[in-house]
């Protein structure tokens, strides 16, 4: 799979770069990035941060694409989006943002605007997004990028903390029409 860099506004979605890992490493001490996004034991330096950059910008396999948020204007790091167990037309998105960017909508516009490209360039059918019920932030997200909720998994992730947590899982298939999804209690 070939490298893109997706427009979105003020955003620029672009390939992960070797020059990202210090960036990278303060974003992965954040308490919540650290508890919704785990990297696996072991203390966070410059080394790990740059083994994380280095397997998100290798989309060899076709199996995965990862692309750094960042401001378009300035560069700075906003965040991250990524598809990944992507087969026979299916895929997962992730994401997680930085702290200052939180609030601005950044994580469901970069949403979007991958999930866009999965559909017309992927020619992906379906995209998954799980998110623990815990974190009500995701389900935000997930809703503004018209994800619709279709259930409840059972503690079916184990998170940064160590516990297993509950998911909802959302998903959106090319076929649905743009726009957010009508919120619902859950």
């Amino acid at each position: 799979m070939e490298h893109v860099e997706l427009a979105a506004a003020d955003l620029l979605l672009r390939p992960w770069r070797e020059a990202d890992a210090p960036a990278v490493r303060d974003a992965l001490h954040d308490p919540a990035i650290a508890q919704w996004n785990p990297q696996g034991g072991g203390p966070i330096d410059h080394q790990v941060a740059l083994l994380w950059v280095r397997r998100r910008a290798d989309w060899s396999g076709g199996d995965h694409a990862s692309l750094a948020v960042v401001d378009a204007a300035g560069g700075e790091l906003l965040g991250s989006v990524s598809l990944h167990h992507i087969h026979h037309g299916d895929a997962s998105i992730g994401y997680w943002t930085m702290p200052a960017a939180r609030g601005r909508q950044v994580a469901t516009r970069a949403v979007l605007r991958l999930t866009e490209w999965a559909f017309a360039d992927l020619r992906l059918h379906r995209v998954e997004l799980c998110h623990a019920v815990a974190n009500p932030a995701s389900c935000r997200v997930a809703d503004r990028a018209g994800y619709r909720a279709e259930g409840t998994l059972r503690e079916s992730y184990q998170y940064g903390d160590g516990r297993r947590y509950d998911e909802h899982l959302h998903a959106r298939l090319a076929t649905d029409p743009s726009g957010p999804v009508p919120t619902v209690s859950r």
